[in-house]
């Protein structure tokens, strides 16, 4: 329908940027791009290649998980964003990759430590790993629990989604998100290069240090702070 038009260019300009940014492989990845005042969503379908999506084949959900409109199946990750969207109403969009050096880290069940001031330029924490989930819920309605996964590990560290906008699901993969679709790429595609950065880090050094509060700060604070200077 024409009223979702919107919302699906953007979810098809934001999934066409996963393969030119090298983040997925064969159709390992997907965005969606949420209408808020709509209530609604829009998401790659599933097991559709890169080279045939378009515009007009995004799929239309509501934040129960509900196809709206559309005619192929929405992605299998669907009930996750449903999720995320329903209970974190300062985002726009969602990312998820099975990007090589992230997911890495997420089949390690490791947070991605910070090393160095790339990492700090987005975040002051470690990435966080969410605990692989439990036997009973892997059984049950596994996407829809995957949502719940994410934002527990988050609640459990006292994180707010609006501060740290990425995340590894233990054994699984890396979730992203953001105010809109496009950033929600950004965010994917720089935890990738931290993910990548800090791989390589342990492997030159397997005793790394940490980067330092002064560091920390100084990186974080110069784009994100109330006097930042980063940019335009």
């Amino acid at each position: 329908m024409q009223q979702y038009q919107a919302i699906r260019q953007a979810a098809y300009e934001a999934n066409m940027q996963l393969p030119a940014l090298e983040l997925v492989k064969f159709t390992f990845g997907n965005v969606s791009a949420a209408d808020r005042s709509a209530g609604v969503f829009a998401i790659k379908p599933s097991g559709v290649p890169y080279a045939e999506l378009s515009p007009d084949n995004m799929v239309i959900v509501d934040f129960d998980g509900k196809v709206v409109d559309g005619q192929l199946r929405p992605s299998s990750d669907t009930l996750t964003h449903a999720v995320l969207y329903k209970h974190w109403e300062h985002i726009s969009g969602i990312v998820h990759t099975h990007s090589t050096y992230a997911t890495a880290w997420a089949q390690s069940q490791r947070d991605i430590p910070i090393y160095g001031t790339t990492h700090a330029d987005h975040n002051t924490i470690d990435i966080p790993c969410a605990a692989p989930m439990a036997d009973e819920l892997i059984a049950g309605n596994y996407e829809y629990q995957t949502g719940f996964q994410i934002m527990k590990a988050l609640e459990e560290r006292n994180l707010s989604y609006e501060e740290i906008q990425m995340i590894l699901v233990g054994n699984h993969a890396p979730f992203t998100w953001g105010a809109t679709p496009a950033k929600a790429v950004y965010n994917s595609a720089v935890l990738e290069e931290i993910a990548r950065m800090a791989y390589l880090t342990e492997v030159i050094n397997a005793d790394a240090p940490k980067l330092k509060d002064s560091l920390i700060k100084k990186h974080y604070e110069r784009k994100h702070g109330p006097g930042s200077y980063y940019g335009q």
